[in-house]
């Protein structure tokens, strides 16, 4: 199942490219390098938001959360976004910008252990050896 954005949402998370915040670039830059062949899109067009991170095999989504986060409206926003995605199959990763500008190795580690878990959850091998084996 594909996460189609609006067309407002897409034009905005092209914007949001151009402005990502240096977490958002250190994050970025982390994960495009993995070991595990995972691919991560920056500023992914999903209904009518913009996720800071998105792999579609694993239907992980991954949120650097400014300050601005914890004030006002925004936890109920946020909480509202998290429930959607689920609605999608999504599952909704928040790390904290201090945490991940102090703390990157670990959170990509962290990142990366639960995107494979649920790539090979959602995409599992094919069963009884069904290959194409040559005799």
């Amino acid at each position: 199942m594909r996460l189609n954005g609006s067309e407002p949402s897409r034009r905005n998370a092209s914007q949001l490219r151009k402005q990502m915040t240096p977490p958002e670039i250190g994050l970025w830059l982390a994960l495009r390098a993995n070991s595990a062949g995972l691919r991560f899109r920056r500023q992914y067009s999903a209904g009518p938001y913009i996720l800071d991170f998105y792999c579609a095999p694993a239907r992980l989504a991954i949120e650097v959360d400014g300050e601005a986060h914890a004030r006002g409206d925004r936890p109920a926003r946020d909480a509202e976004r998290d429930a959607w995605l689920a609605e999608q199959g999504v599952r909704t990763m928040r790390y904290a910008a201090q945490e991940v500008l102090e703390h990157l190795d670990g959170v990509v580690t962290q990142i990366m252990s639960i995107a494979t878990k649920r790539r090979d959850q959602l995409n599992p091998p094919p069963q009884g050896g069904g290959g194409s084996a040559k005799r």
